[in-house]
């Protein structure tokens, strides 16, 4: 047991921190597994989904990130998964706020001519 205030906070610190890696791994494989339990396209997306999330929350590499999403790709292939996207018809459009700024011309030396 660390003695230093310092230490016994980063012990604190270090099991919130596992616990925290330990749920996002665990929705992980559970998604990958619910793919090969029922293979749909969707389960397909939520198992890419949890790798990605697990990937940039740095809990896995990201050499293990492209060769899971690979195998289950290939999970879902073998079962005859389509994996085409497919469109939901309501898209959102996406507005673009133009502004405009005044400028005046100036020479040089910051003076107006």
């Amino acid at each position: 047991m660390p003695i230093i205030k310092s230490a016994k906070k980063r012990v604190k610190q270090s099991r919130a921190a596992a616990i925290r890696n330990s749920k996002v791994k665990r929705s992980m494989k559970s998604a990958i597994k619910g793919l090969s339990s029922k293979p749909s396209a969707d389960t397909h997306a939520k198992a890419q989904s949890r790798i990605d999330t697990a990937l940039k929350k740095g809990i896995i590499s990201k050499q293990k990130a492209a060769r899971l999403k690979q195998r289950v790709s290939g999970n879902a292939k073998t079962a005859k998964v389509n994996l085409s996207k497919k469109s939901t018809g309501a898209k959102t459009a996406s507005v673009k706020k133009t502004t405009s700024k005044k400028t005046t011309k100036t020479n040089k030396s910051g003076s107006k001519k």
